[in-house]
């Protein structure tokens, strides 16, 4: 659930919920009672057992690189049918665990992949004393285990991984605390979940947002968010593949400077030594200078910083920036037409090598995947404010798209074109930066672009204005002092080639791409107007 500024509120703190009263308070108690109780006598390893030495905790020096043993490890996500028989050693998460008589299932995570491991009563292999250790660990423990993988006769339901690891040896390598903040099993849930349950009668525990960002090392743990941030890594990975394969140089620009990259007053301001400073809220200024250096054409990947009081789903106050800047030949559809090739190539690159990551999310999260055309579609403002026109929705002409138009707008190209990703160009000059070059035949407007996915605007950019003396009245006319750009405007009065670029913002591209609703679903730990921690 959502307030008026968009931020999800939060729907359980770690604690009772009022309306669950004291006698919710006191169950809950309880339970935590005899999990504490069952863990403390797991704990003790008899000395009469002769297969003592086969489990518990490990001492401190074990894993303080006091030696290398030459074990090898098995991931968990590489456990299948080709190595049924064999022995191997995994490590990971106590995802859960039951216990009853001579028998323990324990089912291990490691980065989202689960296996499930049983210990059978077994003379000379498997004593009670290992069984009662394993059905006492507590959930998010790290455990070593050594099994033999088999293949059941039925398939497995609840794990990943179609085999079992037929236990012999469990070590327990870190102790989780038996009561956690929240629970990852509440923290997966679906809305269709939660549909389900209130269909049978049953309520299910609801982890809000506030309670997800403050736990957020607990939260990033569900499959799905092991999804999520494994995408965005993709997402970087295949902007910075493609752009090297076209030429391009990666640079990395200061984050410290003296004035506003962007103008305005949306600036983290600071004290650098005595001088006055501010955080960027781009690498704009450098990568132009870059161009003027004869990079020729340079991308960067790095933090941008912006001091709005946005509350909305899907501002941040510091995210990932992905930024490119070109010589330009003739046209700045010739940055369009690298960016069409770019994030063509990169969404199919995600549906090819994260099918898995994306099962994971849509489990959670259920979504339609992303429809894009082979060549992005590309509308004039003007064409856009058309469609918006038809559809009833009167928009300035030289103003800019609000939030709620921008989406009718992408709704709108959906259902024309058939596409969710498409590109606007030619916006009015008047709500662009000072440096984005104006039309030659219209100077109300200028040679810029946003581009969209979802109705949502995930790329802004322009031909920039290399010429001096239009660069000064251009930002003066937006009410930006030239003396603190002195350095900037002087790399363009050394000799500049045309040129233009984009800045992406990584979040907004992962979100969007997996139409998650919030942001800060998207931002490993997120920074926003109210947060700072963890």
């Amino acid at each position: 659930m959502e307030n008026n500024n968009g931020r999800q509120e939060d729907e359980a703190t770690g604690q009772a919920a009022p309306a669950a009263g004291k006698k919710t308070a006191k169950k809950a108690a309880k339970k935590a009672e005899r999990l504490l109780n069952r863990q403390l006598a797991a704990v003790t390893v008899s000395a009469e057992d002769p297969l003592a030495c086969n489990y518990g905790d490990l001492p401190l020096e074990a894993v303080q690189s006091k030696e290398i043993s030459g074990r090898v490890w098995t991931r968990v996500s590489l456990l299948d049918t080709g190595l049924s028989g064999q022995t191997v050693w995994i490590r990971g998460r106590c995802h859960s665990v039951r216990g009853k008589g001579g028998i323990a299932f324990l089912v291990v995570r490691e980065a989202g992949y689960t296996v499930q491991c049983v210990f059978w009563l077994e003379k000379d292999v498997v004593s009670k004393g290992m069984v009662k250790f394993a059905s006492g660990l507590s959930k998010e423990s790290i455990v070593d285990v050594e099994g033999t993988v088999s293949v059941p006769c039925s398939s497995i339901t609840g794990t990943s991984q179609q085999v079992e690891l037929k236990a012999h040896k469990i070590f327990c390598v870190s102790k989780a605390v038996p009561i956690l903040p929240l629970n990852l099993e509440d923290a997966s849930r679906s809305e269709r979940d939660f549909q389900r349950a209130e269909q049978q009668g049953e309520q299910y525990a609801r982890v809000g947002q506030d309670t997800r960002l403050n736990y957020r090392v607990l939260d990033l743990r569900t499959a799905a968010n092991q999804g999520i941030f494994r995408i965005q890594s993709f997402v970087g990975m295949f902007f910075r593949e493609f752009l090297l394969s076209e030429g391009f140089v990666e640079i990395h620009t200061p984050k410290l400077i003296a004035g506003a990259s962007e103008g305005g007053a949306s600036v983290f301001k600071l004290d650098y030594k005595g001088q006055p400073a501010c955080l960027a809220q781009s690498p704009q200024l450098h990568k132009q200078m870059a161009i003027c250096a004869d990079f020729g054409r340079v991308f960067e990947i790095g933090p941008v910083f912006r001091a709005e009081d946005s509350f909305t789903h899907r501002h941040l106050c510091e995210f990932t920036g992905l930024d490119l800047e070109m010589e330009i030949k003739e046209h700045y559809f010739e940055v369009l037409a690298l960016l069409d090739q770019l994030f063509v190539f990169i969404f199919d690159k995600l549906n090819e090598r994260c099918k898995k990551e994306l099962e994971a999310i849509d489990l959670q999260y259920h979504f339609e995947p992303l429809k894009y055309l082979r060549n992005t579609l590309r509308l004039t403002f003007e064409e856009g404010l058309q469609l918006l026109k038809e559809d009833g929705v009167e928009v300035d002409p030289f103003g800019d798209l609000n939030t709620e138009t921008e989406k009718r707008l992408g709704q709108l190209v959906r259902r024309k074109y058939g596409t969710d990703f498409y590109i606007l160009h030619r916006y009015p000059l008047a709500v662009r930066p000072f440096y984005t070059m104006p039309c030659p035949d219209d100077p109300h407007y200028s040679n810029s672009f946003d581009v969209f996915i979802r109705g949502e605007e995930i790329i802004s950019g322009a031909q920039r204005v290399h010429d001096p003396d239009l660069l000064v009245a251009r930002a003066h006319a937006c009410g930006i002092d030239t003396e603190m750009l002195s350095m900037y405007i002087d790399s363009f009065r050394w000799g500049a080639v045309p040129h233009g670029g984009a800045g992406v913002g990584l979040e907004r591209v992962v979100m969007l791409f997996c139409s998650l609703n919030n942001i800060r679903k998207t931002s490993l730990f997120p920074r926003d107007p109210q947060r700072l921690a963890p």
